[in-house]
Order: C-alpha cells, then structure tokens, then sequence
C-alpha cells in the first residue's frame, strides 16, 4: 500500500458491532474512534483493538465527530483518512485496494467500495446528488434517466489527503446524514469525484449510528432539507418538496405493504416540514 491510511470511526453505543468492524481492520493501520455515546463499553473495546479512543462530552453528531479527529489527523503526517461506519466490517486487504483505486484516479478524492447486506443482498454504494429536478425524475418513475454527478454513500469512505486540504472539514450543521453529500459536493464543485472500487465488497449491517429506527428516518429527512435548502435555495427546496409530497402520495396509494406505510410517513412529514417534524419529535 503506497499512500499511508489513517481510520476513523465515528461511535456511538453498539459496542458488539464496533468490535466487529475494528477486529476486520486488524492492527495494520491507525485506527481513530471517536465516541459520541461517552460508553465505558466502546472504551474497552478500543482498548483491546488497540484503537485510540477520544471520548466527546455528548452527543455531537456524526460531521463534528468526524471533525474531532481529522482536525488532529490533517496536522500530523500526510495520509489519506478511510471512514468507517461501526456496523460496516471489511474484508481482508480492503484498505490497500481501496488506496490502490484512489492512486489510481488522480481526479478522484473519493473511493467506496460495493456494499453489501448481511443477507449478502446488494446495497447502493453511489447516489445521485440530491436536486430538484431529481426528486421530480423519482416521483414520476424516471430516476434511471438521472445521468447527472454522484456521491458515495458514508459507509466505508476513503478520502485523498489533497481533497479533505482543498475541500476542508464536514458542516456540522448536518447532524445525521446528507454530511458525505455535501462535502462530496463541495469535492465536485473543485473538480474532484467520487470513484467505486468493485473489487473490494463490504458488508454492511445499517442502523449503528442511532439506536431509534424512527428518529433516524426523522433525521434523515430533516438533513435532505438542509442539504437541498443550502444547495439550491428556497425556491429549489419548494419544488424538491412538492416533488417528494406528490410522490409520496402517489405511493402511499398504489404501494403494496409495508412500503405503502413508509411512504405514508414521508408524506406526512414533507407535508409538515422535515426540520420542523424532527425538532418536534426529538
């Protein structure tokens, strides 16, 4: 492996997972996890994966934990930082394909590799960047005609020194998801994209960020908001909004069970406003 990897993980409770995901990395590389739970648990198990541990005084969220250590990170020795989700686990070798890829695209300041569930199903590893125009493609079932730039999912995420010097730091405004997103976007608008590694295939297991099913649905809505609010104004987050709210309504409908419930939900809380309907429930 000639570019140097330095890992993070950003944790919070789930220690059993944690110690899954940190026994895959082995102790070839540096292994940095910053514990938004403050959990004695998640302090011993660093311990015996021989990862530093830097415990936060609360729950920051996953942008500034991520922070805490890429501050320290980028002002030591040049490296590239892999992020890693604590119910993702790796295989064997999977840093140095992952660098291998990433040295490999001069242009690429992103590499990710495919995703997996634990039932071996396959997950999305690249997403289109979140727009108007393409929450209206998916309400009207044309989302295959999106050609436009992507990202890579938070899951496993490797990030090349020069862009974290050129992009900076994640916006801690983004307390669960859409994070990734948005500093990818930020990576795009410099001239750097985001790259898939097929040869390395990880599994992940979902749901160990948040230990509440129905908040982190709220916050995953709530960050699409920030993110299409910053990114393309009040006028763009109208007509994502009325995209969703029209999609949502029609699949609340036609949609078999369970996925009628889901869209029920999304429908109402686009209705209400996805950062109001989370702070009223939080």
């Amino acid at each position: 492996m000639t570019r140097a990897v330095h890992v993070v993980v950003v944790a919070y409770h789930e220690a059993d997972r944690l110690d899954e995901a940190l026994a895959a990395v082995g102790d070839v590389l540096p292994v940095t996890v910053v514990d938004n739970s403050q959990s004695e648990e998640v302090r011993r198990v660093c311990e015996r994966q021989r990862a530093r541990y830097v415990r936060t005084s609360g729950n920051l969220g996953f942008a500034a934990g991520v922070n805490v250590a890429l501050l320290e990170i980028l002002a030591g020795e040049p490296c590239d930082v892999l992020l890693l989700n604590p119910d993702a686990v790796l295989p064997a070798g999977a840093a140095g394909k992952l660098a291998a890829a990433l040295e490999a695209d001069a242009c690429a300041g992103t590499v990710t590799p495919a995703l997996v569930r634990p039932s071996g199903g396959p997950q999305r590893s690249l997403w289109p960047f979140p727009s108007p125009r393409q929450a209206w493609l998916e309400a009207l079932g044309l989302a295959r005609l999106n050609r436009g730039p992507v990202f890579a999912a938070g899951t496993v995420l490797l990030l090349r020194r020069e862009a974290l010097e050129d992009v900076g730091l994640f916006d801690e405004r983004f307390f669960l998801y859409a994070e990734e997103a948005d500093w990818q976007r930020r990576a795009h608008e410099l001239g750097w994209h985001a790259a898939l590694c097929p040869d390395v295939v990880a599994t992940h297991v979902g749901g160990a960020t948040s230990d509440d099913p129905a908040r982190r649905e709220r916050l995953f809505y709530a960050a699409q908001e920030l993110y299409v609010r910053k990114w393309h104004g009040r006028r763009g987050w109208l007509l994502y909004r009325l995209a969703v709210i029209a999609g949502a309504a029609v699949r609340a409908l036609v949609l078999p069970r369970p996925r009628r419930a889901e869209a029920g939900r999304r429908l109402l809380v686009y209705l209400r406003g996805p950062r109001r309907a989370a702070a009223v429930q939080s």
